[in-house]
């Protein structure tokens, strides 16, 4: 397969300013806590609710993904609440792609009378499991069938050697340096340290010691790889009309897009190595939006290593392709550049790992101009989702 001819984007219908983002919340973000998935996602939704003025009987339609089997589903949220109202539930919620193409589903429930309030959740308790050597990406990866007969044997485990391989790519094709990688680091590592509830809050980190860092897989060094934490988020949708009569300020859907590889769900299978699906999702997007890339205001995309954000900010549109190390050098990504604002709590590289769902809530506080790192008069912002063969492009704007 050559050029676009390894994917494709899913044909959706227009949904711009259907809906609107109402209620956000975050759970703790921490180390081990001792808590529960479901616990940690109650406490986000219980935050989204008092920012969204709204009661647990309102909530009316549930997202969530089926991810290990203990997300917070609509038989978790009666128990928790306490309700037995009937509930419009959606499997295709959650974190990752799906963090960003949610509000696509949740417009068409809403447009149809299926629901009048959706909430989407997506929690994690990894850090907690991981002294029982379970949850994670490593289990999941590690029992796949494809990853262990192919993948494995030829010694691409774990995720920090796979993308450091992509990495390596990447500089070969383009010429992109180490430096350029460390950039999106350090600004990330940055906006962290301004965020009262990031994890890497208390440890700063300049581009000297991001490269006199160890190299743990060529070219990554630690700081080139994402956390692994305890934590979620939540947020509330719901139509335009009502959202005008709620407390905070209107953030609108404004376009969705998703893309696919059609050459198999991992990177091995993938016809454009040195890409990933947005550049199918974002056009449609954009599109959808009637904006142009120069109208985005600030950025965030799931960020499990830097050489994925890199890619994402070409695929999307921001830069050709090929020319992102040059593009994200310097202060380009940070909050007060005046350029690209990029990943402003932290991203899961220096914020928490929960696989994409803070980045919508810390767009949203963006757009209501409430963020810690707050980019001046934002009015658009863009979260750009990820997950092996899928992307999602979700544009909010201020309404």
């Amino acid at each position: 397969m050559t050029g676009t001819d390894w994917g494709f984007a899913s044909d959706l219908q227009d949904v711009g300013e259907a809906i609107a983002i109402v209620g956000i919340g975050d759970a703790d973000y921490s180390k081990a806590s001792g808590r529960t998935t479901q616990e940690i996602a109650a406490q986000a939704t219980e935050r989204a609710l008092t920012d969204a003025g709204l009661s647990p009987t309102d909530i009316d339609g549930i997202m969530y993904i089926p991810f290990s089997g203990d997300q917070f589903a609509a038989a978790a949220y009666r128990s928790h609440f306490g309700t037995s109202h009937n509930m419009w539930v959606s499997q295709k919620g959650g974190g990752m792609v799906w963090a960003g193409s949610a509000p696509y589903d949740a417009a068409l429930a809403i447009r149809s009378g299926q629901a009048r309030y959706v909430l989407n959740t997506f929690s994690v308790a990894w850090a907690t499991q991981r002294p029982q050597m379970v949850g994670g990406p490593g289990q999941v990866h590690a029992e796949d069938l494809y990853k262990q007969n192919l993948e494995v044997p030829f010694g691409w485990f774990p995720q920090p050697v796979y993308f450091a391989t992509i990495a390596r790519r990447h500089m070969y094709e383009f010429g992109t340096t180490p430096d350029q990688l460390g950039a999106i680091a350090v600004a990330c590592r940055r906006h962290a340290t301004l965020h009262p509830t990031a994890i890497m809050r208390h440890k700063p980190l300049t581009l000297d010691d991001y490269l006199h860092s160890p190299l743990i897989a060529d070219p990554f060094r630690k700081e080139d790889c994402c956390l692994i934490s305890d934590g979620g988020a939540a947020y509330i949708m719901t139509s335009l009309e009502r959202a005008r009569d709620l407390r905070q300020p209107v953030i609108a859907v404004l376009g969705v897009g998703v893309g696919n590889s059609r050459s198999g769900a991992y990177w091995s299978q993938q016809g454009g190595f040195t890409s990933t699906p947005q550049v199918f999702a974002a056009p449609g997007a954009f599109a959808m939006a009637g904006i142009r890339r120069d109208d985005v205001d600030v950025l965030a995309c799931y960020d499990p290593f830097t050489i994925v954000s890199l890619m994402q900010i070409e695929d999307i549109g921001f830069c050709t392709k090929g020319d992102g190390g040059r593009f994200v050098a310097g202060d380009t990504l940070h909050f007060d550049s005046g350029k690209l604002p990029y990943n402003t709590h932290g991203g899961m590289l220096s914020h928490a790992y929960v696989l994409g769902i803070a980045h919508v809530v810390e767009i949203v506080r963006q757009l209501r101009h409430e963020a810690a790192a707050q980019v001046r008069d934002a009015q658009i912002g863009i979260y750009g989702g990820y997950t092996g063969p899928q992307a999602s492009t979700l544009i909010l704007g201020r309404r």
